[in-house]
């Protein structure tokens, strides 16, 4: 707790945390709202999108892709205290290199109930304004999904973390952040058997939320390996738990 709580005196006056937080806060908002009006196979999904208990599934989906934005807040977080010389001056304070590192992840933790809570806030206020079921059972089922939304949260932000602890330049971090996400990963899994390419780590972590509607579409297309939600948890975990290390282990043995 006092580490987090040293992190927050930090962050809290930060414009630039603030700046960020918003922009995801709002675009998440937006694309939630605006996304009753897409259109599929000529119908619009309208009202059905807040439909529970399936608005679950549907808005975790969607919130999946802005964990990119979080990321890159975790990145210029980590970068700034390197560009400061704060993590040089935390360890000549009395904070071990392992402390660093943890007050860090604890950020990242924080910020990953921040957004589950508010994309809980969210489901809510769409369902029961818009949803035509409102009985608990509706309203509870499937609400698994923001469990699972909360671990890939961890997940992509932790990924960042490393590679900001790893590279130090937040610039070049966000590249290698995203070149990672997006491109060298997505060209791995072509190469790769599918039983061996379900268990690479963004592959892992997108099958926290999958795609809604994906068993229909795998009966009109070739079916899609992946985990499911539930069996992708643990390793998702020891991914989490391997990045930790990693980002402890670049700042014991290298240079502040």
């Amino acid at each position: 707790m006092n580490l987090l709580r040293t992190e927050f005196r930090k962050i809290l006056p930060y414009r630039t945390f603030w700046v960020i937080l918003g922009i995801y806060v709002l675009l998440l908002l937006l694309v939630l709202y605006v996304s009753r009006n897409v259109t599929i196979s000529g119908q619009s999904l309208g009202n059905s999108l807040y439909e529970f208990p399936g608005l679950w599934g549907r808005f975790t989906y969607i919130a999946y892709f802005f964990n990119l934005l979080l990321g890159i807040l975790v990145i210029v977080l980590v970068t700034d205290e390197y560009s400061f010389r704060t993590i040089r001056q935390q360890v000549i304070d009395g904070r071990s290199r392992a402390e660093v590192v943890l007050a860090k992840f604890y950020v990242v933790l924080g910020l990953s109930v921040f957004s589950t809570v508010f994309l809980l806030v969210l489901g809510l206020f769409f369902g029961l304004f818009f949803s035509s079921s409102k009985s608990f059972s509706a309203v509870l089922g499937q609400i698994d999904h923001l469990s699972y939304f909360f671990v890939q949260s961890v997940g992509y932000m932790a990924l960042a973390m490393f590679f900001a602890f790893l590279i130090r330049k937040s610039g070049l971090a966000i590249i290698a952040f995203l070149a990672w996400s997006k491109i060298v990963e997505p060209i791995l899994h072509l190469q790769l058997d599918d039983s061996i390419d379900k268990y690479m780590p963004m592959k892992v972590f997108s099958s926290l939320t999958p795609t809604p509607g994906q068993e229909i579409i795998d009966q009109l297309t070739t079916p899609t390996m992946a985990l499911t939600p539930a069996w992708a948890v643990l390793p998702a975990l020891g991914y989490i738990a391997l990045l930790l290390l990693g980002a402890i282990l670049l700042v014991r043995f290298k240079d502040l």
